[in-house]
Order: C-alpha cells, then structure tokens, then sequence
C-alpha cells in the first residue's frame, strides 16, 4: 500500500483556525504516524510546530480572505469585500496550481478549516474534501448585507460541495453542508505540571486571583494595562509582548507556551470571542471573561454557548476599556451543566484515518 497522503487546507485568517487543526493533526500523527501530512496555510511554521511535534510539509498558500483586520476586534470591511473579488477572479488559477501540486503528490484526503476553494479543488483533483468548523464564512458575510450577500451565496455554493463536515461544538447551523457529522470539543492539552509553571514564572498558588489574558493572534489594540495596578494582590499573565512592565503583570515571551498551557494555573481567562481558545478553556474547565463583538455573527454563538460549559461573564467593551474594572470582584455566572464532549480531536482523526489506511 503507497503512503496515504493527507491535504489539510487552513482558513488564512488568524491563529485560531491553525491552532484546532493542528490538535487534531497530531492526535492523526500520535495515532499513525504512517500518514503523511501536508499542512497548506499562512500561518507561520512555530505556531503549526506549537501543536505538532511530529514532521510534516508546510505549504504556505491562501485561498480565503477571512476578514482584514488591524487587532482582534477591528475589522476592515470595505478592504475584505475587495480582497474576496480578487479571489473570486483568481479562483481557477488557483485551483489548476493546487489540483496540479495534488494528483502530483497522490493526495488522498482533504481535510479543510475552513476555506470554501478548498471544496472545489478537491473536487478537480478527484479526491473528497471533509471540513471541520463551528462556522462557514458565509454566515459571518451574510448579515453584512450589500455586496457581501452575493459572497455569501458563493461561499454557500462551495461548502455544498464538501463531502463530509465535522461541525464542532459552539456552532451556527452550518446549513449549507450537505452531510454533517456532529464532533466535539477540539483543541491542544498542557504540556507542563502546575508546579513547573509556578516555578517557571513565579507564580503565587492563589489560583482565583490569576488571570490570563488573550486576545488572539492579532492581540487588541489599547489594552487598559493601567487598570492592574488596582489589583496588586492579583497576578496576570499576557502574551502581548508591547505590554508595560507592572509588578503584578508576568509577560509570556517564548513560543513554547502557549494559552492552553498555562490555563491549569488560571482562575480565568479574559479573552475575545474565539473557538479555539474558548474551547481549550471550557476542555478544562477554565472560566471565561469575554468581551463582545456585535459585527461579528459569530460571537453571540460562542457567547452563548460557553454558558453551557464554564463559569463565565460577558462584557461590553466599554466595561472592558473605559471602566476600572470592577467586573474582576464580581461573581462569575455559573455554567449550566451541559454534558461536556471533548472527543473532537480523536472522532476526526480516526475519521481520517480510518479513510485512509483502508485499501
């Protein structure tokens, strides 16, 4: 039997959709380390690397927009509607180059989160595609109106082309997929022992007075840092490497750690709304502190859907930038005790391998 060759294609828009396609990459690799994996994104190699400990190809290519952005929460609307007609206009050249690279390399499989070419490459290329998402691109156009309508058909169009969609939990109802397969939670596990992380940054053990702050790959313009000053009896840890230098405010700089790895030690995450580091929090239980995001259809399905799983508050983002934040010493709304699947890295990976190691 050759060697079953895997083509995992990434939405090229930020670090999310890398990071939970990457879990399940390596529950695939941990599984079968026969199968060979070919990862097709932008995103950078020691993000993919972060996840996946095994060898694998990177194949830097595009073939979505997402939305621009200049910060997490920020989006350029107008300049994302031009990048998504240049696309559209590319769209076969794109897919000849990749249909090419695919037969030239025996692919069997498309596994994609979540670019809606990805569909119709695997179609040209006469392989199947599967997806993975909690949402489609068409459901955060869509209610942009205008022209965005007409690329949320579009998109429409492609995602009824996939052959098989792993919807994970904290989902829209993806309707366009014409085959779902409910899946759950996905998502990368702490690679280090409580103790070493207190040890490595000097942690105090009052865990309830720990915070961690993320705010995705782009991170949030004007954070009030000030604001910390107020807790001095608090501690907070921070990926922003531009962050002030406060007493209480521990900067995570090396690229080993990532925010599933220090959530153990956390007794909240205060983040934006994100499936990736939202479903990493709720695996662990971790509660979550979250800013909204009204322009962005996906945000009150995640908002809403946390409360199943983990203690939780919901800010406007005034009460984030222009208070004293005060919302530190209220008390958490508890979950409401859904049951917690947290399989989705092992249902799509032996998925996956089940297709591709049968003759």
């Amino acid at each position: 039997m050759p060697q079953p060759i895997l083509y995992v294609a990434i939405t090229n828009h930020g670090f999310g959709h890398a990071t939970r396609t990457a879990s399940v990459v390596a529950e695939i690799q941990r599984l079968c380390p026969e199968i060979l994996i070919i990862l097709v994104t932008t995103a950078p190699r020691w993000l993919l690397e972060a996840y996946i400990s095994t060898d694998f190809i990177h194949r830097p290519r595009a073939f979505d927009i997402g939305i621009l952005q200049t910060d997490s929460v920020t989006m350029d609307q107008p300049g994302t509607l031009e990048r998504l007609k240049e696309l559209r206009k590319q769209q076969n050249s794109l897919i000849a180059s990749e249909v090419n690279f695919i037969k030239q390399n025996r692919v069997g499989l498309v596994l994609a989160d979540i670019p809606p070419l990805a569909t119709l490459i695997a179609k040209a290329a006469q392989v199947p595609c599967w997806m993975m998402s909690n949402f489609g691109w068409d459901f955060i156009y869509r209610p942009w109106g205008g022209e965005f309508v007409e690329m949320a058909d579009w998109i429409g169009e492609c995602f009824s082309q996939c052959d098989r969609l792993f919807r994970l939990p904290l989902h829209e109802p993806m309707s366009a997929f014409p085959t779902i397969t409910d899946v759950g939670l996905t998502g990368g596990t702490p690679r280090y022992s409580v103790e070493q992380l207190r040890e490595n940054f000097g942690l105090k053990t009052d865990v309830d007075r720990t915070v961690l702050m993320t705010f995705g790959g782009l991170g949030l313009n004007a954070i009030p840092y000030q604001n910390l000053q107020q807790f001095a009896d608090w501690q907070f840890l921070t990926f922003d490497r531009n962050a002030p230098d406060l007493p209480n405010l521990i900067k995570v700089t090396d690229n080993h750690y990532r925010p599933v790895d220090l959530m153990p030690v956390c007794g909240r995450l205060l983040s934006k709304p994100g499936y990736s580091t939202f479903s990493e929090a709720c695996r662990l239980g971790t509660p979550i502190v979250s800013i909204t995001r009204d322009d962005f259809a996906e945000a009150a399905v995640l908002l809403d859907g946390i409360q199943d799983y983990v203690p939780s508050q919901v800010l406007t983002p005034t009460k984030f930038f222009d208070s004293d934040w005060d919302f530190l010493q209220q008390p958490l709304q508890p979950a409401r005790s859904q049951p917690m699947i947290t399989d989705g890295n092992q249902d799509i990976a032996q998925a996956v391998i089940d297709y591709l190691m049968t003759p």
